[in-house]
């Protein structure tokens, strides 16, 4: 039996004993929590109140599709590519969106905006029949994953788009499980409303899912849509591993810094590192000299606040608290531990200081007066997470010197 039936076959199965709950904001047909001011409400919605927002009709059956194949590109996928793989003899349906990723501390969150009347029935089937999750998406709220959902959610039962101060916030209208946990090498963990795409700062339409119907994705399927999706795209087969030979495309959102980021697509090495294609790391990654550490190598776009964090400690007569032989790098281009995560570490955005006496999990030994200079320059500390990571620094908002 090949990879893709077996699959198919344990995902239908296990759809029936998947939880989907309505959240926190209260059971089916109850009213949600408003968007809190209209800095946060998405183009064409009002309200996220499941009431008034748009109906999503329980009649309107589909069968369930299997997401075979993922073209992720760092731009929009044109009409033209679209339409060229749509016209593929082994393609059977596909579904054009918008993903993008966000990090909650070190972890980042992979989240799409759908169209939510044909992107759910993409979905395991628990999700994809709930038409209330589908309207309270319309609506303007955000559907996540249970365990995800209730660990970043704040007091409030909103997700915060990214850790910048000034993230867009969503109420969590639903906790859903879109697809089984055990096969989710697509990665997708929560879904919006495409009227979120640009507020977001995410780039429109730049996924499209696959489906081969009954067939198994070829290797030649795949090399055709390499050729049409060209050089900006990834093609990564779904399926029960991770394919550390596919290219795989990184896109943050929800970062005050995101925008100067700009995106990449990269391949995995087997020790956890990555490759990062194209000239992304010439036109991003300096190495330069900085107080007290010395020679570093991190993202343009943090250095100045770097610099000036470094200097203040230093006047400041802090410097004694960071020893420069324990200084544990800015851009190492890699997985977070055990995962197929990007660490932020990849963007060279993040720095380790004292690694030995401040190990990930431990209250650590980090003099609290260089965190403050940190914070004030722009700076989100480790040491305050769920899972704490006292030796990591990373640049979470954009602070002009003088």
């Amino acid at each position: 039996m090949s990879a893709t039936v077996c699959r198919r076959g344990i995902a239908l199965c296990c759809a029936l004993a998947l939880a989907l709950v309505l959240a926190a904001c209260g059971a089916a047909g109850s009213r949600a929590h408003p968007h809190p001011d209209s800095r946060t409400t998405p183009t064409g919605s009002q309200s996220t109140s499941a009431s008034a927002s748009p109906s999503v009709s329980p009649t309107a059956h589909r069968p369930l599709q299997n997401p075979d194949i993922l073209v992720f590109s760092t731009h929009t996928l044109s009409d033209s590519v679209v339409s060229k793989v749509r016209r593929l003899g082994r393609v059977a349906t596909t579904e054009q969106f918008a993903m993008a990723q966000f990090y909650y501390h070190e972890n980042p969150v992979r989240y799409a905006a759908v169209d939510p009347s044909t992107f759910r029935w993409w979905t395991l089937g628990t999700a994809a029949e709930s038409a209330e999750v589908w309207n309270r998406v319309a609506g303007g709220e955000i559907a996540i994953a249970p365990k995800l959902g209730r660990r970043i959610q704040d007091a409030h039962d909103y997700v915060h788009i990214g850790d910048s101060e000034h993230s867009a916030r969503l109420h969590v209208g639903a906790y859903a499980q879109l697809f089984d946990p055990r096969f989710n090498d697509l990665g997708v963990d929560a879904v919006v409303d495409s009227s979120w795409t640009r507020r977001l700062g995410m780039v429109p339409e730049n996924a499209l899912l696959v489906t081969t119907g009954t067939a198994a994705p070829t290797k030649a399927l795949v090399k055709r849509l390499r050729a049409i999706a060209g050089d900006t795209a990834s093609v990564q087969v779904l399926g029960f591993q991770f394919d550390p030979q596919a290219v795989h495309t990184a896109i943050l959102t929800g970062e005050s810094v995101s925008s100067a980021v700009g995106t990449f697509n990269y391949t995995a090495n087997a020790n956890g590192t990555v490759n990062i294609e194209g000239p992304w790391v010439s036109a991003n990654i300096r190495t330069v000299n900085v107080p007290i550490l010395g020679r570093v190598t991190c993202n343009k776009v943090m250095l100045p606040q770097l610099i000036d964090a470094l200097t203040e400690i230093q006047q400041r007569g802090l410097a004694k608290y960071i020893n420069p032989a324990q200084y544990g790098g800015c851009f190492v281009p890699r997985f977070i531990a055990g995962t197929h995560q990007l660490s932020y570490h990849a963007f060279g955005l993040a720095i380790d200081l004292n690694v030995p006496e401040n190990e990930r999990g431990t209250r650590g030994h980090m003099n609290p007066q260089v965190v403050q200079v940190f914070s004030r320059w722009g700076f989100q500390w480790g040491g305050v997470w769920h899972y704490t990571d006292p030796m990591h620094f990373q640049l979470r908002r954009i602070v002009r010197s003088g």
